[in-house]
């Protein structure tokens, strides 16, 4: 550590958006302190996308194994060895830590780590677990977020898995109940049920993913059903408790009422921002209705000096928005440019498989912004690329501007969905047409094709054309 305690800017949390304020508080000459108690990288490389999306390509590997739609290869349908695919996910989260943040820090000698817990005294000082003062310029709260659940009676006794702890187990389960049917319990739910675990998802929203767009929770609950999944939507659950033999959860009441059982349970319904125990109330930073720090459009709390970036700010909580974030909150705190935190045309990806990505307007949300939609959506048995590859499950959704022809939307269900998003997300940044992408050129045999498809569909139908028609 410095001999001085005194930085122009201290970040405390060491995740993705407190690197990030690091790395620009150096690039513009701050002398900077990143405070972080906890272990170095935050919640991405260590318990979220890193781990989660390299375990759920395993399972994927294992399950095409068996199911796929190719004549002639031999299938296995052998339980793997979730001790080996565990360890090397461990290898490449210890890998990636080492690379992408220790070595990155120690290459920037104007930051300094502090490893300690920390709570703010006022706008300008921080207190340290061993009772010394860090005095900042500038201050950046960036400490993340957490698992969260609901308080469903019984819950909190029994005990459960959130996904850190369900990605630790030191063996498979015979079988699980994911309670939560968005991004995270779904990705976690399919993984687990392809490493050969007999899984039921419970969501108590009408259908899976509901800030999606209909269609794609309809579809992907279908999909997953295919893959012999107790996918059950609108539940009410009345009860967990757990017993020697495993958790019994009790579902809706009077006469329909009855109970299911697993040996595991996972709850995946969300997550809430890491702000107890920072003293935030008592110097003056306001907090919304699930925790998080409020910030105005320059991302600056409601005491003067403090910022805030990531995931503790709260939706949306992605890795990418949390860098964003907080590279855009160490420049308006040091250099005072005042650019807005502006997250419009944000895609969103999730990796089930097939995979959904959208961005920007479904038709509904158009017509509620009083913008009249036009719509095109193409299924992928009309994609050359999805039927030589032998995997058509999913569509491609495009939705434009009707008085203007722009781009403003798109929804997709396919293999590589997060792959293909960026050309839509990019169409709505930069204004672009249904005619700009119908006319652009898309490398036949790729997904990518689906999107130059998807809108030439707007005006044609894409079932009469040649391969590659213009």
């Amino acid at each position: 550590m410095a001999d001085s305690l005194s930085f122009d800017l201290v970040i405390v949390g060491g995740g993705s958006a407190g690197f990030a304020a690091a790395i620009k508080g150096a690039e513009v000459g701050a002398r900077v302190a990143l405070i972080e108690g906890g272990t170095l990288g935050g919640t991405c490389v260590n318990i979220g996308c890193v781990p989660s999306k390299t375990l759920i390509r395993a399972a994927e590997s294992h399950h095409r194994r068996a199911h796929h739609g190719f004549a002639g290869i031999d299938v296995s349908t052998d339980r793997p060895d979730w001790s080996v695919i565990r360890a090397q996910k461990d290898e490449l989260v210890a890998s990636l830590r080492e690379t992408k943040y220790w070595n990155v820090l120690r290459s920037y000698d104007a930051v300094t780590l502090i490893q300690q817990r920390a709570e703010l005294v006022s706008g300008s000082e921080i207190r340290l677990d061993d009772g010394r003062l860090v005095t900042a310029g500038k201050i950046i709260i960036a400490t993340g977020a957490s698992p969260w659940a609901p308080q469903i009676p019984g819950l909190a006794d029994a005990g459960y898995l959130d996904s850190t702890t369900a990605m630790n187990l030191a063996q498979l389960p015979k079988s699980l109940i994911v309670i939560g049917g968005s991004a995270v319990g779904l990705e976690m739910a399919q993984m687990f049920a392809r490493l050969g675990v007999r899984v039921t998802v419970l969501e108590a929203m009408p259908r899976l993913m509901p800030l999606e767009d209909a269609a794609v929770g309809d579809a992907l609950a279908e999909y997953l059903r295919g893959e012999a999944m107790d996918v059950r939507t609108g539940v009410q659950i009345a009860q967990v408790s757990r017993g020697p033999s495993g958790y019994r959860v009790a579902l809706g009441d009077g006469p329909t009422a009855h109970t299911i059982e697993a040996e595991q349970l996972l709850v995946a319904t969300g997550r809430r921002a890491n702000t107890r125990g920072l003293g935030l109330e008592t110097v003056g930073v306001k907090l919304g209705a699930k925790g998080e720090i409020a910030v105005d459009e320059y991302l600056q709390t409601s005491l003067a000096g403090v910022y805030a970036a990531g995931d503790v700010i709260g939706d949306p909580m992605f890795v990418y928005v949390a860098a964003y974030a907080g590279s855009l909150a160490a420049e308006n705190a040091l250099l005072g440019h005042n650019r807005p935190f502006d997250v419009s045309g944000l895609p969103r990806v999730t990796f089930t498989d097939p995979a959904v990505a959208s961005v920007g307007f479904t038709e509904s949300e158009a017509r509620a912004h009083g913008v009249m939609p036009l719509v095109s959506t193409l299924p992928l048995t009309l994609v050359p690329r999805a039927l030589a590859a032998r995997e058509t499950r999913g569509f491609v959704t495009l939705v434009a501007d009707e008085s203007s022809r722009k781009i403003i939307g798109a929804q997709i269900v396919a293999s590589e969905a997060g792959e293909m998003i960026t050309e839509p997300a990019l169409a709505i940044r930069f204004g672009l047409t249904i005619d700009d992408i119908a006319g652009s050129f898309h490398p036949y045999l790729t997904l990518a094709e689906a999107i130059k498809l998807t809108a030439q569909a707007f005006s044609k139908d894409v079932s009469k054309l040649s391969c590659c028609a213009a």
